[in-house]
């Protein structure tokens, strides 16, 4: 790992995070994976959710994180690392604790949710983070899913299949109302009617699964 890596995340050292944006890209690109997997050590500790200083450091590193990832077109190689730090955030309690205020999970969530989603037309990309966004859905937190089902639309469009298998879910999800569908139209219906459509879809999918065999 880049030793200002080392100092900041192994030392919690908030007053030399910033100096992490003075680093070029490609010098840190190595290391990000590691970062990521140094973060979620830090996230994971029972203190986290109460020591404010490690809160601000590993905000700071995952914007600088995503950032070069980014920047220096690496996802497919620091994706595992980041879905796996995405995905221990649903370990911890998600729902908001105030009027618009997050927990320091879910603003982790939050924060990753969109470098990762943003790929939904890469394929082996979105076989990873689908399963982990479907669970957001069920987490309460209606900010997180209101984002998860945008960018879910959007895979469902580009790959259609890696959707079918969390059908069921989503279909929970719209009935809870944690989810709003929108129609190709662009017009909101009412969720029975979302549900029914996405059970169509479902059952028109595995009939045409079927019909390979007979």
């Amino acid at each position: 790992m880049h030793q200002l890596f080392q100092l900041v995340l192994g030392q919690r050292d908030l007053s030399r995070a910033g100096d992490l944006f003075s680093l070029d890209d490609a010098e840190i690109e190595d290391c990000l994976s590691q970062a990521l997997d140094e973060i979620k050590t830090i996230s994971c500790h029972p203190d986290y959710v109460t020591n404010d200083n490690d809160q601000a450091v590993v905000e700071i590193c995952i914007t600088r994180i995503t950032t070069a990832i980014r920047e220096t077109s690496s996802m497919e190689r620091h994706g595992s690392a980041l879905v796996a730090l995405w995905e221990s955030c649903l370990e911890h309690n998600l729902q908001p604790q105030g009027k618009d205020e997050d927990t320091p999970h879910a603003k982790i969530a939050s924060d990753i949710t969109s470098c990762i989603l943003q790929n939904y037309n890469r394929a082996p990309m979105m076989a990873l983070a689908v399963p982990v966004a479907v669970r957001f859905l069920q987490q309460g937190n209606r900010e997180l899913s209101r984002n998860m089902s945008s960018y879910l639309s959007l895979a469902a469009i580009a790959k259609a299949e890696l959707l079918v298998q969390h059908t069921q879910a989503i279909i929970v999800s719209v009935l809870g109302g944690r989810v709003q569908v929108k129609s190709h139209r662009g017009h909101d219906r009412p969720p029975t009617e979302q549900a029914e459509t996405l059970f169509e879809r479902k059952q028109q999918s595995s009939a045409h699964k079927r019909s390979f065999f007979f």
